[in-house]
Order: structure tokens, then sequence, then C-alpha cells
């Protein structure tokens, strides 16, 4: 006999009497199959338990999700007025503050915006005499209140044009305080700067000099990283078992969110719903626009438990835990609800402190299945 049949018969004899060691309790075919273990053979074959916790909020599920940017931290820059992008004053990933200009534009409407300015101005300027001269006639005695109601009248008219020529300038991207010096001095400008009204990154220049551009013509973004967004993409049937206020982690990282809301509307081509959820610190570690996973708690539930997928044995497509007993083991049916990683949570007819086996399964599933086929 060569060596190589001569170490394939004492394998089969380490088998044979490995598995004849455990015994079987004869019992009905609609009850649990207990089978005795000796202590020898739990020790030999490396059978280690511990007992069950309800343990709430210890599998994550995990997610695709897309880092974004609030709304209220994007600024995009458009042309107030139709003209020419005469000077672009940053560029792209350069860092502004409030008030840094960023665009120049030369525009003719702007020229007819001021000049509608200065004829207000001087119209305001010769009724508020007129009705000061009026004032003091009436107060002599020498004409009527109804002059003066008259001329106080014109005075309103004026002033209410005057300020609707600042606001139209003002809504072009003029400062206050440049077009106090128009309305002062009577010089009008051959263009307007425009300014940063927030600070933060360029993150985007559209326009390019020379450039002629339309109203409301986009120029450039504007970005503030400090605050970012997670948008979570799952199944529309899961979305209840995360509420509001639900934290949530990135895989791989520190860094933790919080649920803001979800969406109402289910997406028509991948039957998913949105889970918005905030940064909370840390958000300089991510860009936007980068696709991460998600870790999102399971909520544990009476009757659940997490253990270590190790612990599992299926018989097709039944999961199974061995519950140890004072002679041996018990084999329960449970339900796989969530799996993350080597962590499974599973419901079953099973309590609080009961010693599980989570190491050693195979040899016990092999006694378990020879135990049911002796029964």
């Amino acid at each position: 006999m060569n060596r190589r049949n001569l170490c394939f018969q004492f394998c089969v004899c380490v088998v044979t009497i490995t598995v004849g060691a455990f015994t079987a309790t004869a019992l009905p075919p609609d009850r649990p199959v207990n089978f005795t273990v000796p202590d020898s053979q739990t020790q030999a074959l490396g059978i280690q338990t511990a007992p069950l916790q309800n343990q709430a909020d210890s599998v994550m599920a995990s997610f695709p999700a897309q880092v974004v940017i609030p709304p209220k931290e994007e600024q995009v820059v458009s042309s107030p007025v139709a003209g020419l992008v005469a000077q672009l004053l940053v560029q792209q990933n350069q860092v502004v503050h409030p008030g840094d200009p960023l665009v120049r534009i030369a525009s003719p409407e702007l020229g007819q915006l001021q000049l509608q300015l200065l004829q207000a101005t001087a119209r305001a300027t010769l009724a508020r005499q007129a009705a000061q001269r009026e004032q003091t006639l009436f107060d002599k005695g020498i004409i009527p209140q109804r002059r003066v109601q008259e001329v106080q009248a014109g005075l309103k008219e004026a002033e209410a044009a005057l300020d609707h020529a600042k606001a139209a300038l003002r809504l072009s991207g003029m400062l206050d305080a440049t077009i106090a010096h128009i309305a002062t001095s009577g010089k009008p400008q051959d263009s307007i700067t425009l300014t940063a009204t927030q600070g933060g990154i360029v993150s985007e220049v559209v326009a390019k000099p020379s450039q002629r551009v339309e109203a409301a013509t986009a120029l450039l973004h504007i970005v503030q990283t400090d605050t970012l967004w997670l948008d979570i993409q799952l199944p529309a049937s899961e979305v209840k078992s995360w509420p509001a206020d639900t934290m949530l982690k990135v895989a791989g990282s520190g860094i933790t969110a919080r649920i803001l809301s979800s969406s109402p509307v289910v997406s028509s081509s991948s039957q998913t719903l949105t889970l918005r959820a905030a940064i909370e610190g840390q958000a300089g570690q991510l860009r936007p626009g980068e696709f991460v996973t998600v870790e999102l708690p399971v909520p544990a539930t009476q009757g659940s438990w997490d253990v270590p997928l190790s612990a599992l044995a299926h018989d097709g497509n039944q999961a199974y835990l061995f519950n140890r007993t004072s002679d041996g083991f018990e084999a329960k049916p449970v339900t796989v609800i969530a799996r993350a990683g080597q962590q499974v949570l599973v419901q079953g007819q099973l309590k609080d402190g009961d010693q599980i086996a989570v190491s050693g399964v195979v040899a016990l599933k092999g006694a378990w299945l020879n135990a049911k086929e002796g029964r």
C-alpha cells in the first residue's frame, strides 16, 4: 500500500470517529433535533459558544450616497444686464470673501439706467426746493395751503421716481456707494463690477473675457464646503426604518451624518428613494460630487439578536443557530433580517442569554444532519 492510500484511510477513520462521538435523541419529526456532544469533542473540534444579546443598532446596512452642496451654500453669479465681459477678476478654485470683485461687465443698458438716475435726481432736487419755498410762503400767509399740498405731492412723486432709478441700478449689480457717487457727481460709469455676496471657493468659471452675454447668463459659481449633505439611494420599502435625526456613518472613515428628510417621490428608473443627511463635522474630508458608501444602523426589535456570520448554518434556504443544552446542542430555526460584513441580525424562538455556537459550526451541522436522519 502506498503512502497516499494510507493517508486517505487514516482521514476516513478520523472522520468516522468524530461524527460517531455525537449521539442523537430520538424525537418526533415535528420537534427540534437535540444531539449530545461530549465536552472532550467540544474542545477538540474548537466549538465555542457565546450568549445571545439584544444589541440595538449593532448591525449596519450599507447604501451608496453622493456628497452634495446645500442650496444655500452655493452662489451662482449671473450677469444682471446684457453686455460684454470686460474682465474676469478671479479664477477657478480661488478663495473669495464677501465684497471681493469677481467680474466686470460693460453694458449699454447700464448707461440708460444711470441717465434715468441723474434725471430723477435732478427732478427730486427741484421738487424739494419748490416744497421748501412754498412752505415758507405759506408760513408768512402769502399763499393758501392748497399750493403747499400740491407741491408736496409733486415732491413725493419725484422721490418715488428717484427710488425706482436707484433700485434699477441696484438690481443691475451696482453698489449703493457707487449709485450715491454717480447721483452727486453726475458722472456715469461705462461698466459695472460684480462682487461676491458670500465667501467661498470659485468652483466653476463659465464666462470668457470679451464674451457677449445676455441678462441672467451664469458667469461663475461660488460654493462653501464647510457644510455638506449626503444624498443616499435606498429601496422605497426600507426608508421607514430610518426616520429623521437617525445617525449614520460614512464607511471607512470617522465621519458621521444626521438624516434630515426623505424624498416622497420614487425614481422611475431605479425604484429608489433619496434619503438626505447632513454631515456633522469633518466635512472637509469629503468633496462635492464624490460617491461614498454609508452605513445605516438596522434597528433591533424585540426577539432579534446580533450574531456572527460564522454562527449560522443552513439547510436549504432555512438558517439555523445551534443552542447549547445541558448535554449537547439543539438546532433552532431563525430568520435573517439583515447582513453587514461579518455580523447578522436574526429573529427566532430564542431568548437573551442562550448560549449559541459561534465556531465549530460545520462539525455541529454534520452531527445535526446525521441526527435528523437517525430519528
